[in-house]
């Protein structure tokens, strides 16, 4: 594929990933987070997997890289959707922010 047709396909992605998340409602940002988190888990995997088969140490390196990255945004994920769902927590007696 060409370097043109590539970056093309990209920021059309962007366009519309940044369209479809801004029309989502609040109240359903939790379940899209979470689908996210399970998203980022199987990329965890397969950069697992990829570590597994690298023959040279750079690709070795790369996909430690990978693995840390996807770990980062995976926890990431998981906080911010754990604080997500503390809003919709009762809020208990007496207490007030």
């Amino acid at each position: 594929m060409e370097p043109i047709a590539i970056i093309s396909i990209f920021v059309l992605a962007v366009f519309v990933g940044f369209e479809v998340v801004s029309k989502v409602s609040s109240t359903l940002h939790t379940p899209l987070m979470s689908g996210a988190n399970a998203i980022h888990g199987v990329i965890l995997v397969g950069a697992i997997i990829v570590a597994d088969h690298s023959k040279t140490n750079l690709e070795l390196g790369l996909s430690v890289a990978a693995i840390i990255l996807a770990t980062i945004n995976m926890v990431g994920g998981f906080v911010v959707t754990d604080r997500m769902l503390e809003m919709f927590k009762p809020k208990k007696g007496g207490e007030t922010k």
